[in-house]
């Protein structure tokens, strides 16, 4: 009965009429029920954000092949929050957030909309996957789709540790190209971001944070090296960024006041 079918979430951070929502939401179909709430507008590298400066607006779209959908000019992290505080009212079972143009690999997840909007899902208690493809140009999202949906089905099935959620990247391949699928740890991005100074109309400067796109370190085992080398990356990360290994270190510290 669809009654008992799980109740998927599926959000993004590249916007409400990005072609990666629409395969994502497609591909996530056979697998349980799916409701779309998105922001209205492209919201990359946002960060995980919680809007608490301005009201947030909630409307109801449609997608271009039909389907009813909800959007927000809130965040990625707060569609994620509103869908949980209320503004959908079936229990959700598992949020799923892409597919987002471009790689999320390394430190890229401390930006990204992508993943903080699944990061968000999992502070609410339940199951996240972000997923994400390797190109900014590559129009063909289906083996990401596919490959995100038989995994949301273990996941459904087997579980996952609370405050945990999995990072897919996808490289941009056809599915008899794809080498396979490893799980894999972050790896080490290497940004080389440069800022740009113009001038106004009236002679004031303003900033612009630009450079080439960012590239990495081809460690194996890592994300980078995977997608690099032809595999799709699942990387856990967990919400618990305490680095275990120092505390004994600092509690030997005189931190007395």
């Amino acid at each position: 009965m669809a009654s008992q079918k799980p109740h998927l979430l599926v959000t993004n951070d590249d916007g409400i009429t990005s072609p990666g929502l629409l395969a994502l939401k497609d591909a996530l179909v056979e697998v349980g029920h799916v409701t779309v709430l998105a922001p209205n507008h492209n919201w990359s590298a946002s960060g995980h954000v919680k809007t608490m400066h301005k009201p947030l607006r909630v409307d109801e779209v449609t997608l271009v092949d039909g389907t009813p959908a909800l959007t927000t000019d809130g965040a990625p992290s707060d569609a994620v929050a509103l869908a949980f505080l209320g503004i959908v009212e079936r229990p959700i079972d598992i949020v799923v957030s892409g597919i987002n143009r471009g790689a999320n690999l390394g430190h890229d997840v401390t930006y990204s909309g992508t993943v903080t909007a699944a990061m968000e899902g999992a502070i609410a208690g339940v199951p996240a996957v972000a997923v994400s493809l390797n190109s900014h140009t590559h129009e063909d999202f289906s083996v990401a789709g596919g490959f995100a949906a038989r995994l949301v089905r273990q996941v459904l099935d087997r579980g996952l540790l609370e405050g945990v959620l999995l990072n897919i990247n996808v490289p941009p391949l056809s599915a008899d190209q794809i080498a396979g699928a490893l799980v894999t740890r972050m790896g080490l991005r290497i940004y080389r971001d440069e800022l740009v100074r113009r001038l106004d109309p009236r002679g004031r400067p303003y900033y612009w944070i630009g450079g080439p796109p960012p590239t990495g370190v081809e460690e194996e085992g890592t994300d980078i090296w995977a997608v690099a080398h032809g595999y799709i990356s699942v990387t856990p990360i967990q919400l618990d960024l305490t680095a275990h290994n120092v505390l004994s270190t600092l509690q030997g510290w005189n931190l007395a006041l």
